[in-house]
């Protein structure tokens, strides 16, 4: 079986060389990954500290490990941080992240690879984020003792580790030191295969969301917009997202804040077009003696929804009626009712527990998104799905904590 897989990981690359001159993403995977093994290896010759090595797929599994780079930059000053990825999409975006010292793509998992990338890296620990599971690395860690933790892990019943020929799968598993995972349903069936040495954390997002909050400055524009209004906040709002909240907004007494997914003028404009309210561009908004007489403040930026979200007593996230819902965690982190598209949300668990609780709201269309507001128009309803919402981050804040608690003893029986 290992000579299958290894043989699965030749044809992955041969199909990526071959994608490559059509297709941009399966570019950057080739082009990002050439010559990597010398490129790292210059990078890290001349180290003497003790490295610390965090993997994640993509972006979304490095807003996982990043509160726990973060602990580990702030206790262990004198360690260095190797950050890899396999997605250009997190590694293109954050390739300067500066709390690590080294980032890279992580090489294709064939065993020559592996070896030669711990030999030269040589790390104290190796942490793996969520999904990545990689035998030849896994197998090369353990045979030198290196501890392996998987972290913000999540298991599903529909998974290879736990079918009846998932055997092979299973011995991926059995490589690491110590699984922290999401969910009790991740622990059971851990504990049904015979891997014992997990326990539930909880999804570090939270921690990460949560400081975010805490650290949030004030934008005196949305704060002079909002005024004395009700804010309804819409965040990364694809046309899809729009179609439904467009009757809405048009007949409502509330003011709204809109932030686009993508903020091209042409996104812009049909955002503009579907409107019959006065609405005002964000960077058109300075300086403006009336701006609490607009209706509708839309964000022509980036990088300031998470602070957005304290100026509404509702929340709107976009992208489930197409691809995924977006990080709805940033919203939830203000104690606010939030709503969603039906389509494309059951994949993420905040979202189906918050439903389950109350604090969220999955909606169909215009009619079933008025229908479900004005349930909430009932002062009770509004409060207990703030309440509902804000109790379920507060006890959902440590993974963090309980990884660094473990770490510790490791990194410090090795000094």
């Amino acid at each position: 079986m290992i000579f299958l897989y290894n043989l699965g990981i030749s044809f992955l690359r041969i199909a990526f060389k071959l994608a490559a001159p059509f297709h941009s993403k399966a570019s950057a995977f080739v082009t990002g990954r050439k010559d990597i093994i010398a490129k790292i290896n210059t990078a890290v010759a001349g180290n003497t500290a003790p490295l610390i090595w965090v993997h994640c797929a993509s972006l979304g599994e490095f807003e996982q490990g990043r509160p726990i780079i973060e602990s580990f930059k702030k206790e262990f000053a004198d360690h260095k941080i190797l950050l890899t990825f396999f997605s250009p999409s997190g590694y293109e975006v954050r390739k300067n992240y500066p709390l690590a010292d080294y980032v890279f793509y992580l090489p294709w998992d064939t065993s020559s690879n592996a070896k030669r990338f711990v030999e030269m890296t040589k790390p104290v620990m190796a942490l793996f984020v969520k999904y990545e599971f990689w035998l030849n690395y896994s197998m090369e860690l353990k045979r030198r003792n290196i501890p392996l933790l998987s972290v913000s892990a999540i298991f599903r019943t529909d998974q290879l580790f736990f079918q009846s020929y998932g055997g092979f799968y299973r011995t991926i598993l059995k490589q690491f030191t110590y699984f922290f995972v999401q969910n009790d349903e991740s622990v059971k069936l851990l504990k049904s295969i015979g891997i014992t040495n997990c326990q539930l954390a909880g999804d570090t997002r939270f921690d990460r969301v949560h400081e975010i909050v805490k650290q949030a400055e004030e934008i005196p524009l949305a704060k002079t917009f909002k005024s004395d209004s009700m804010v309804f906040v819409v965040g990364s709002c694809w046309p899809e997202d729009l179609d439904v909240l467009a009757p809405f907004i048009n007949e409502s007494r509330m003011k709204f804040i809109i932030a686009p997914h993508e903020i091209s003028e042409a996104s812009l404009a049909y955002t503009e077009k579907m409107l019959q309210v006065k609405s005002i561009r964000y960077s058109l908004a300075a300086g403006n003696t009336a701006l609490s007489d607009y209706e509708v403040l839309i964000i022509d930026n980036m990088g300031m929804l998470s602070r957005l979200y304290r100026y509404g007593e509702f929340a709107y996230i976009g992208g489930a009626f197409g691809k995924g819902l977006h990080n709805i965690l940033e919203a939830a982190c203000y104690g606010v009712p939030i709503f969603f598209g039906n389509k494309n949300f059951a994949k993420f668990a905040e979202a189906v527990d918050l439903i389950n609780r109350g604090g969220a709201f999955e909606i169909a269309d215009y009619t079933d998104l008025k229908m479900k507001y004005e349930l909430l128009n009932v002062p009770e309803s509004f409060q207990l799905a703030c309440e509902v919402t804000k109790l379920y981050v507060e006890e959902n804040l440590g993974a963090t904590e309980k990884i660094m608690k473990y770490s510790r003893k490791l990194l410090t029986a090795k000094k």
